[in-house]
């Protein structure tokens, strides 16, 4: 840390620490409290104002704090409630460098493989694929908590090695927004042995100003990886099949539709929730049955195998892990119903992007389902053009072949106006979650294939509780 050791009071040299926190909320008796403040946040590039959490040191002291990394020039301002607990106070220059600096210290001392995940879609999901696939190897495996992967997220997690040095590896999960160097910021503080790039989207490009300068910004995981290290990249996509020339490594390539080195051939959709393919590698073939659906999750999956052949599973291995994945509850859990129908559980959130690529996936991997049943709810925070946007979204999931929409308050209205508009007429409108769960049971049937999708605010996991109380899962 950028801090003045010689100013350290003896005592607080040997205290025992337990852990490190950087929001007081969470802090426990025994933990080292970073105090973030402004000037930090500016000059690591995150966007926006920021409390100063200067003024939470005195309560993190009452609470049981070791002790509080502080800016000089804040404590100067928080004098009066501060000087008592000087002695137990780290002056820092920057308070996110040191946090950062003492997460790079604590990777150093632990020194063993990082697998780093980044893409502008599907990082999350391929991070625990990856995860999912070397513990079934015997590995104990660090992985990024939540969707933590900027640079206060991920040494949150780095630093929880602190409390457990016995992980074999991490997987990490690595972000961008701006155009400030993000990953190469976070490769100096994980440098990856394998380095992973899923795709070049345009997300965030209103930052970047370009799909060009999104992949260079990407590449920097490529170019920030350990020297001889691998790059597991997506064939598929040129903008990262590019990449492969930015490092003095390994390169493992992956793909469906472009020849790779780790392919899925024999793509088949048997029923929702059963994708059948056989996987190709250097390391030789084997059938896979993967419960999740749509080619960008098997493309996660091939990233996850390419890990996993690069730390030296066969392909018998990876297809017996990826048989027993399971998607997270209520974020495209499949739910299959003794009386012979199938339901996609996606309830945790909703926006226009997801629920339209939630009723792609749905689509594509309907196999021999007799309807196609979206049930989607309103969508919040989508500005004053929130009604037309609801339209649209009708209109797309028509034109995407649902057979019936049922709309969930408020201006799920207006998506069964612009399905109408589109040739869908079947369907209806429910005025809330809870008359959606009481009316619904009542329309679906064997054979069907139903999406229940919404926003947190609108609650649609009521449907799925009333269809858990009337029917029985499959045993």
């Amino acid at each position: 840390m950028e801090a003045d050791a010689s100013a350290l009071n003896p005592a607080l040299q040997g205290a025992e620490v337990n852990s490190f926190v950087i929001d007081s909320r969470e802090l426990q008796a025994g933990e080292v409290f970073f105090a973030l403040s402004q000037p930090e946040y500016k000059n690591n590039c995150f966007n926006g104002d920021f409390e100063d959490s200067t003024k939470y040191v005195a309560a993190a002291f009452e609470k049981g704090a070791v002790a509080a990394v502080v800016r000089r020039d804040r404590f100067a301002e928080h004098k009066a409630e501060l000087e008592k607990f000087a002695d137990k106070l780290i002056f820092a220059d920057d308070a996110i460098s040191a946090f950062q600096k003492l997460a790079h210290g604590v990777y150093l001392e632990w020194n063993k493989p990082v697998v780093a995940v980044t893409g502008s879609a599907g990082k999350t999901t391929a991070r625990e694929l990856t995860a999912h696939v070397l513990a079934s190897s015997g590995k104990k495996v660090l992985r990024s908590i939540k969707n933590y992967n900027n640079g206060l997220g991920l040494p949150i997690t780095v630093l929880n090695l602190a409390k457990d040095a016995s992980y074999d590896l991490a997987v990490l999960e690595m972000g961008m927004s701006t155009p400030n160097n993000e990953i190469a910021r976070l490769c100096r503080i994980t440098p990856p042995d394998v380095a992973v790039v899923l795709n070049v989207l345009p997300v965030h490009v209103e930052h970047l100003g370009s799909l060009e300068n999104i992949a260079k910004a990407k590449a920097e995981l490529i170019e920030g990886m350990k020297s001889g290290g691998t790059a597991v990249l997506n064939a598929d996509d040129f903008r990262v099949f590019a990449m492969r020339d930015r490092h003095d490594g390994k390169n493992l390539t992956y793909g469906i539709d472009v020849q790779a080195d780790v392919m899925a051939k024999n793509i088949r959709f048997e029923r929702f929730g059963e994708t059948h393919f056989t996987l190709q590698t250097p390391a030789g073939a084997a059938e896979v049955l993967f419960p999740l659906n749509g080619k960008h999750n098997i493309l996660n999956a091939l990233a996850a195998s390419a890990v996993g052949i690069s730390f030296g599973m066969t392909a018998a291995e990876i297809a017996e892990s990826l048989k027993t994945v399971a998607p997270p509850p209520n974020r495209g859990e499949i739910l299959h119903f003794a009386e012979g129908f199938t339901v996609i559980n996606d309830t945790y959130n909703s926006n226009p992007k997801a629920l339209i690529s939630m009723v792609k996936t749905m689509a594509d991997g309907a196999g021999s389902a007799k309807r196609k049943i979206v049930v989607a709810g309103e969508m919040g925070e989508q500005g004053e053009n929130a009604a037309q946007i609801h339209y649209e979204v009708g209109k797309e999931i028509a034109a995407l072949g649902a057979d019936k929409l049922f709309g969930v308050q408020g201006l799920a209205e207006k998506m069964l106006e612009g399905a109408k508009d589109n040739g869908l007429s079947a369907g209806g409108f429910y005025e809330n979650s809870a008359v959606a769960g009481e009316k619904f049971i009542d329309e679906v049937q064997a054979g069907d294939l139903v999406l229940v999708k919404g926003s947190r605010g609108v609650r649609t996991e009521k449907v799925i509780e009333k269809l858990l109380e009337k029917f029985e899962l499959e045993k």
